[in-house]
């Protein structure tokens, strides 16, 4: 399975596609999605916050630092603040990132 991470010299970038306003919140999981340059994994995740005033995306990082057992402050949007599609970066190893995801994908 492709999962949708890049490591960085500090840390890791994860490709998400983020449904807010869900009725229940949780990781759901890689999945592929069609992109520019051909499909590319994503890590679903729905949060049951509103996409406004930041809220869908701190809930989203609450949820991932809650499940990946590691601090919020590990984690940072890098890109698609405003948009479903978000790269976060996470202040943590590929693998530990990658453990983390496919760990989140089983219970899922």
């Amino acid at each position: 399975m492709n999962l949708p991470i890049a490591p960085t010299t500090d840390g890791t970038i994860v490709t998400i596609k983020l449904t807010p306003r869900a009725r229940q919140a949780g990781i759901e999981g890689v999945a592929t999605e069609p992109g520019p340059d051909g499909d590319r994994p994503v890590l679903k995740v729905k949060v049951t916050a509103p996409p406004e005033d930041g809220k869908a995306n701190a809930a989203l990082i609450a949820l991932l630092a809650k499940a990946w057992r590691l601090p919020k402050g590990a984690f940072a949007i890098v890109s698609g603040e405003t948009q479903r599609l978000k790269r976060v970066h996470v202040r943590a190893a590929a693998e530990t990132v990658a453990e983390a995801i496919t760990g989140a994908s089983r219970k899922a």
